[in-house]
């Protein structure tokens, strides 16, 4: 249920974002802008823990036709078939490499920028391996419609460290992600298991929702 709500609310905003950017009629204005005033205070409603600051960004920071923001993941294994994992300051939990897409950078851009940042090491992004619809699959629920990429790495050189978001960095078998704590926002069990599976498939193809 809360994802579904969390959904909704995300289509409302996106109506509203869309019909600021599109409307001429003055009227048609003013009822799309209280429309956003109205997500806000439903956001505020049902998530009374999301900061004003926060919310201010889901409703303002975007504008123009609404669409699905895109989080890049990078999937690098070792010569072990093990699998690359970063511990996230944020909440002491596990995720692939990876973030936000940003302007200026292609996906695989991002997927190496985001490894090096993260993890110390350079790598070449090599091919896309997935996209999800985050609000299709097992996540919490989030107020921004999200696409993620899960895009395939080869190692390059360099040596792991952490960076300025991550305590640890290290491979992982597939056994052994079965116990991680995982940041569920970034990547969950089912993620890291069907990497594992891609990996060992001599026949790959791009799996998209």
């Amino acid at each position: 249920m809360e994802k579904e709500l969390a959904v909704l609310l995300s289509k409302l905003q996106g109506i509203a974002q869309t019909g600021n950017e599109y409307a001429k009629d003055p009227y048609d204005l003013e009822r799309y802008e209280e429309l956003r005033q109205i997500t806000g205070q439903l956001v505020k409603l049902f998530y009374a823990n999301v900061p004003d600051e926060q919310l201010a960004i889901y409703l303002s920071e975007d504008d123009g036709y609404a669409t699905p923001k895109v989080d890049i993941r990078a999937v690098i294994f070792d010569q072990q078939n093990r699998l690359l994992l970063v511990q996230e300051k944020s909440d002491s939990h596990w995720a692939l490499p990876g973030g936000w897409a940003d302007i200026g950078y292609s996906p695989m851009e991002i997927a190496e920028k985001e490894t090096f940042e993260e993890a110390g090491i350079q790598v070449k992004g090599d091919r896309l391996i997935a996209v999800r619809d985050k609000a299709k699959h097992n996540y919490p629920p989030a107020l921004i419609y999200t696409y993620k990429f899960f895009i395939s790495c080869l190692f390059v050189n360099g040596e792991l460290e952490t960076g300025l978001e991550t305590s640890d960095v290290r491979f992982f078998s597939k056994k052994e992600i079965q116990t991680l704590p995982l940041s569920k926002e970034r990547n969950t069990l089912e993620d890291l298991e069907m990497l594992f599976e891609d990996h060992a498939s001599p026949n790959r193809k791009v799996m998209c929702d």
